[in-house]
């Protein structure tokens, strides 16, 4: 990128504005783009969760097994979930707080209660959460933090934000009741249980995808079957994602995704602890405490983060169809696990780690490594699952593939 032009005119106290803008528009693109894509196709979001015991349950087929998780009607539930995310990122150190400065300097609400930002840091580390439902009306997802807890909770219309550390709290509403049994929280694109993983995993199942049982397993005290779904070609990241799937209820209890480069897994979600008596009332109860801040959000509308819908079998959406809700222009090259998304950020392209300077800059040479090719030239950001390609003219190359898979979309894009 061509450095900050300026004249005779322009003050120390501008280039300094100029260079906030870029480092907030680095902010906007790189983390979305390795968080984000992450989320919403799944084919982006430990040691693993021990399981116990081998069960002997009756044979079933992986069709069946599907239907299973299809037929599931369990509405009321508590628990207790363990995820842990390793994508082979950088540690962030103050990167975070630079993130929420700039978003709270743009005009993005900045509130620390803000499920759409909170929920995001499940995409790295380990975390605790408390989950508990019951029915379309009533859920509560709990992120417990040391010394403190970041509650979603979702009661009729009302949906509440709270940050115990901050005490802030972030209040939106849906537009009907029941909008989405598990979704209706502002933001909740990120998945966070193993339901959620699963559901989103099976919409990649079609004929590049290969789908077997392999055994049982013991889960949080819960007799489970162990589904395997992975890619038949090989070009993904991918390695496979194993769902342990409840014998009686086909309830996801856990989710583990392995790399196809080996190691540990880069998401691994499940129950420790998971009961389906119905939780008492007083769980969905939120009243702001004394002295907090409160931010009103905007009214969700019915299905503005996608219903969860029935899987009969067959696929009902494709990850990267959900990945392009919102973006303009995105295209998608290529098909199945190999799949490649493309849009243009319609700008310039990111800024070098010695221009940004500080965290940013150490966070964006950390992960860039620069290619060449017919496309011109660019920076590709890795994970160990999600790559994603920038180009010096703003145009975005990213999917759950190898690096020469993302030069080679960009060349033929």
């Amino acid at each position: 990128m061509a450095p900050i032009e300026t004249d005779d005119s322009t003050t120390a106290a501008e280039v300094d504005d100029l260079r906030a803008a870029r480092r907030r528009k680095a902010a906007r693109y790189v983390v979305p783009v390795a968080v984000i894509g992450v989320a919403a196709a799944t084919i982006g979001l430990v040691p693993a969760l021990a399981d116990s015991g081998d069960p002997d349950l009756p044979k079933v087929s992986a069709q069946e097994l599907i239907e299973k998780i299809a037929a599931s009607d369990v509405e009321q539930l508590s628990g207790t979930v363990k995820i842990s995310t390793d994508l082979g990122l950088p540690d962030l150190g103050g990167l975070e707080s630079s993130l929420t400065s700039g978003a709270m300097d743009s005009g993005d609400g900045g509130s620390s209660a803000d499920p759409s930002a909170k929920l995001t840091e499940l995409a790295t580390g380990t975390h605790t959460l408390r989950v508990a439902a019951d029915g379309p009306d009533k859920q509560k997802l709990s992120l417990l933090e040391s010394g403190s807890e970041y509650s979603v909770i979702h009661d009729g219309k009302d949906v509440w934000g709270y940050d115990s550390k901050s005490n802030e709290v972030y209040h939106s509403t849906t537009s009907d009741s029941g909008s989405d049994s598990g979704k209706a929280e502002k933001g909740q694109d990120v998945p966070a249980t193993p339901k959620d993983m699963a559901e989103e995993a099976l919409k990649a199942v079609d004929d590049t995808t290969s789908v077997t049982v392999d055994g049982t397993a013991q889960v949080a005290g819960r007799d489970a079957y162990r589904l395997v779904i992975k890619p038949k070609a090989s070009g993904s990241t991918v390695g496979q994602i194993t769902v342990a799937v409840d014998s009686k209820t086909g309830l996801p209890l856990k989710f583990t995704l392995t790399p196809a480069s080996g190691g540990a897994a880069v998401i691994d979600a499940g129950f420790t602890q998971v009961s389906f008596a119905k939780p008492a009332a007083s769980t969905f109860d939120f009243t702001p405490p004394k002295g907090a801040k409160v931010t009103e959000g905007e009214t969700i509308e019915k299905g503005a983060h996608g219903e969860h819908g029935e899987h009969d079998g067959s696929a009902s959406g494709k990850p990267e169809e959900d990945l392009g809700k919102g973006l303009d222009g995105l295209k998608v090259i290529g098909e199945g696990w190999n799949s490649v998304a493309t849009f243009d950020t319609g700008g310039e392209g990111m800024p070098s780690g010695s221009e940004v300077g500080g965290d940013m800059g150490g966070f964006l040479d950390s992960l860039g490594d620069k290619v060449t090719g017919k496309f011109g030239s660019g920076t590709v950001f890795s994970t160990r699952l999600v790559n994603a390609l920038m180009t010096d003219d703003g145009k975005v190359y990213v999917g759950a593939v190898t690096k020469d898979a993302l030069v080679k979309a960009a060349n033929a894009g």
